[in-house]
């Protein structure tokens, strides 16, 4: 189990969902270099390390939610997106917000399901 930061828990087991918070474009501590797309990469990244580290991966990813902070970088995210998550990729809601964490760009939180 990913170990709680504070009130903030990265990834939560609740019986065949692994419910993912939102994430960053963190590595080693601090926001990736350079723009929209390095950090949705990053979080994206970050997304997939938690989840393989539960024994899941990104096909498992049925849901998630993109917090923006410019709806102007909407089509990069759907470049992107088509990129890491293929041809049948998971729901998802995006919406833009006036501020996130530490400045980021861009936040990405998921479900994914292992049941059968």
């Amino acid at each position: 189990m990913t170990k709680p930061v504070g009130a903030y828990r990265p990834i939560v087991r609740a019986g065949d969902w692994l419910v993912v918070s939102g994430q960053i474009g963190l590595k080693e501590g601090k926001l990736v270099s350079g723009g929209f797309d390095d950090q949705l990469e990053q979080a994206i990244d970050n997304l997939e390390s938690l989840l393989t580290g539960e024994g899941s991966s990104l096909a498992q990813v049925v849901k998630t939610t993109v917090l923006l902070r410019h709806m102007g970088d909407y089509d990069v995210l759907n470049e992107v997106w088509s990129e890491r998550f293929g041809a049948e990729p998971p729901a998802r809601a995006a919406f833009a917000v006036s501020e996130l964490p530490l400045h980021a760009l861009v936040e990405v939180e998921a479900w994914a399901y292992t049941g059968p």
